[in-house]
């Protein structure tokens, strides 16, 4: 079997609503998603989707064909632990999201000819997870209170605040969440918004309120304040879900007991291949590995086959709003009265791709 052809069809995500996580994240109107297709001389094809509300397949979709096509044609799928290391010699020219695609639709057409779902392949651990909702940056502190209530009475799993990032008023969302939820899991993602003073204080807050984590107060790559930072804490704090790059960012976060949990989605580290290798990295020193959101509704799947094959993750993000998230699937995952998101059985990733939205929202095919 060898791959024939790739080709991503770049199309338009529309009417996507005014969001906000933090500074580093503000965007509304429109963007473009790419449907990643590997096909072999078998007639099976693989697919991934690139890009996401916030992102446009635009930024990375030409040096995934300039760059990492040439590293596919005429290769055996079946070889991905050889092609992705192949891949990750392109990184500089073509990025990290673009390998984590191909590695994505590598793992879905292999699944699609051994007849199993991704999580088989890896070897299932679990067929549903629970799941939490991580807020957008919202008004007031009461706006976060009564979102936090909304979903607890939905029967989600816990709620996670991405504050204004302005410590003195996140202290008072994370107060006001706290008193309006009473007993249930609440996390806090301050996305890299403090320097070390201001993260011991809202750090101290949340330990106080009981928070379950304490996600990126500083800095991405700050290990030096980070170090100090758990010295002061007992709440665990999350990093690593930045900066972008492989399995060997984590090094010195380990190294250097820089934090309790590690981080990382199928886009910003390259793939399900990365996720798995750090689940498993992870676990060796009785870590948990947090899967982050994977920036598309295809990236979501494929993370929630990661943590179906994986003990020591505790629940699936589900990043709001919906309309800022959700996009080129049939059905997308659905969290239940239960609290649980299940993972697909179908072959590959098991998500039907809604064809005839792309067809009818196609810009370009990129091949």
């Amino acid at each position: 079997m060898k791959i024939t052809d790739v080709s991503l069809t770049l199309f338009a995500w529309d009417d996507i609503p005014p969001t906000q996580y933090g500074l580093h994240s503000r965007f509304a109107g429109s963007s473009a998603l790419g449907l990643l297709s590997l096909r072999t001389d078998h007639g099976v094809e693989g697919n991934a989707f690139l890009g996401s509300a916030s992102n446009s397949a635009t930024t990375d979709g030409q040096g995934l064909i300039t760059h990492l096509k040439p590293v596919l044609l005429g290769r055996n799928p079946l070889q991905r632990e050889a092609i992705v290391a192949d891949l990750w010699r392109k990184q500089r020219v073509a990025g990290v999201r673009a390998i984590g695609a191909v590695d994505v639709a590598l793992w879905d057409l292999v699944g699609k000819v051994m007849g199993q779902p991704i999580h088989r392949l890896l070897g299932t651990y679990r067929e549903s997870v629970p799941a939490y909702a991580s807020s957008a940056v919202l008004s007031s502190p009461e706006a976060y209170a009564e979102q936090a209530v909304e979903y607890k009475e939905q029967g989600w799993a816990a709620y996670k605040i991405h504050p204004p990032t302005q410590w003195q008023t996140d202290i008072k969302v994370c107060e006001a969440v706290r008193n309006a939820v009473g007993d249930y899991t609440i996390m806090l993602d301050s996305t890299w918004a403090y320097d070390y003073p201001a993260a011991v204080r809202v750090g101290k807050a949340a330990e106080e309120l009981d928070f379950f984590w304490y996600e990126d107060p500083l800095h991405d790559q700050d290990i030096y304040n980070y170090v100090k930072l758990k010295q002061q804490l007992s709440i665990p704090i999350l990093a690593t879900e930045y900066p972008i790059s492989g399995l060997e960012s984590y090094q010195p976060w380990l190294m250097h007991q820089a934090t309790d949990f590690l981080r990382g989605d199928v886009a910003v580290k390259g793939g399900i291949t990365t996720l798995v290798k750090t689940a498993h990295l992870a676990e060796a020193f009785r870590m948990n590995y947090e899967v982050h959101h994977g920036g598309n509704s295809l990236n979501n799947v494929a993370n929630l086959h990661v943590i179906a094959a994986i003990r020591n993750t505790t629940f699936f993000e589900v990043l709001l709003p919906d309309a800022a998230q959700k996009y080129g699937l049939e059905q997308d995952i659905v969290v239940g009265r239960d609290g649980l998101v299940h993972v697909p059985n179908g072959p590959g990733l098991g998500a039907a791709i809604d064809t005839k939205l792309i067809e009818r929202k196609k810009i370009a095919v990129l091949a």
